[in-house]
């Protein structure tokens, strides 16, 4: 019982529920990015460049065709521009992740330096006060 008791308080802690938001969050923006890179990116790279990124390959070996038409053996190729284009959905995804927990930082700093209450005077502090407030009378 003492087990189930231990993992609830685990579970609940606000920690391990920041993480899962920010998993889940974290999955959610990798499709934004990876719909952003693939839908506008990319084809505007491909128009410069002739062809999309993802078709860059070297080929080591072809495809065989059969007599029939039919694939007999598929290709053997590096695809290279599919880690190009990974290669530059990482840069953008580290750069926003970046750019956010600078701005997040900066939140915290300037509430650090936001002015604390007054700090009450010590008990000698007070009675050097009062000794001095009796001497000017």
């Amino acid at each position: 019982m003492s087990f189930i008791k231990e993992f609830k308080e685990f579970a609940m802690k606000g920690n391990l529920i920041d993480l899962a938001v920010g998993f889940v969050m974290g999955a959610a923006f990798t499709k934004i990015t990876t719909a952003f890179i693939n839908g506008m990116i990319m084809p505007l790279v491909g128009m410069i460049q002739g062809k999309d990124f993802n078709e860059w390959k070297w080929v080591l070996k072809p495809a065989q065709i059969g007599s029939d038409g039919k694939e007999i053996a598929a290709e053997v190729a590096v695809k290279y521009g599919t880690f190009i284009t990974v290669s530059i959905e990482f840069v953008i995804v580290a750069f926003v992740m970046f750019m956010l927990i600078k701005a997040i930082n900066r939140m915290k700093k300037k509430e650090a330096e936001a002015p604390s209450a007054p700090v009450e005077p010590t008990t000698t502090e007070v009675l050097l006060m009062e000794i001095r407030d009796s001497l000017k009378k």
